[in-house]
């Protein structure tokens, strides 16, 4: 409706083709996500030129979806690009700077580029905590970028300080049923788990499950996904009991 109201190349138009492409995206629909990706950034750029915010965000958006593929060195080249233009025409501190710095972060840290990775989480986490504030949801997730960072390098000590001071304040700005605050809690429950505090991972992932249960609904696949490690976990000699464990699989099945 949108091309045959306002034409193929406005805005309203290019907006909701990157929408689409999100939602291939988080169906895996790789080709089809990039396809309209390129043609997003391509009309963009023609549109509205090579350095407008919009064309920096489906930049950003498209190596997402290289980097959802293992792409590592075309998301790469992307965000260099994307964040150098948003230094110089948003500045260095502007909120979606600091987010794209994030992305790049995190495609180092998928390569196990933990040094770079870990630099750029810090300069986005101590940034934001200046600019957005402390309790920002921005902050703290910049702040579980880099306990992720911290984790897979096996600095559990680390990950969890900053991952109980998340969980803690999202906990308290969001609140306990927030989808923020199941996140963080899943992964507080990992990082105990990996250096062995078996019994405080299994009780935390427990609380996640049910809450996840209640409020996203069995089938989730957050649930489904929280209820496959907690099995897992229990399978691992945690001490719990065959019939808890087939409590909880009826209680995921039958809703």
């Amino acid at each position: 409706m949108r091309k045959r109201v306002l034409g193929e190349e406005h805005p309203d138009t290019l907006t909701s083709i990157g929408n689409l492409a999100l939602t291939y995206r988080n169906q895996g629909r790789w080709k089809e996500a990039e396809e309209l990706g390129v043609q997003v950034i391509e009309t963009r750029k023609r549109v509205l030129g090579e350095e407008h915010p919009d064309t920096l965000t489906s930049m950003d958006n498209l190596a997402s979806t290289y980097r959802n593929q293992g792409r590592w060195k075309e998301a790469e080249e992307l965000e260099v690009q994307v964040i150098e233009t948003m230094k110089r025409v948003l500045g260095e501190e502007h909120p979606d700077t600091l987010t794209s710095m994030g992305n790049l972060a995190s495609t180092y840290r998928n390569q196990g580029r933990w040094k770079e990775a870990e630099e750029l989480d810090v300069q986005v986490m101590e940034t934001m905590k200046r600019v957005l504030g402390k309790e920002h949801p921005s902050t703290l997730t910049s702040m579980g970028n880099l306990a992720s960072t911290c984790r897979n390098q096996g600095r559990w000590k680390e990950a969890e300080e900053l991952e109980v001071q998340v969980m803690e304040t999202i906990n308290r700005v969001l609140g306990k049923e927030h989808p923020s605050t199941l996140r963080s809690m899943g992964n507080l429950a990992f990082t105990w788990k990996c250096y062995g505090r078996y019994e405080d991972a299994l009780k935390v992932i427990e609380e996640c499950v049910q809450l996840q249960i209640r409020i996203l609904g069995a089938n989730h696949p957050n649930t489904l996904s929280s209820v496959t490690t907690l099995l897992r976990w229990r399978a691992e000699n945690l001490e719990i009991s065959g019939s808890a464990e087939e409590g909880l699989v009826c209680t995921v099945v039958l809703g």
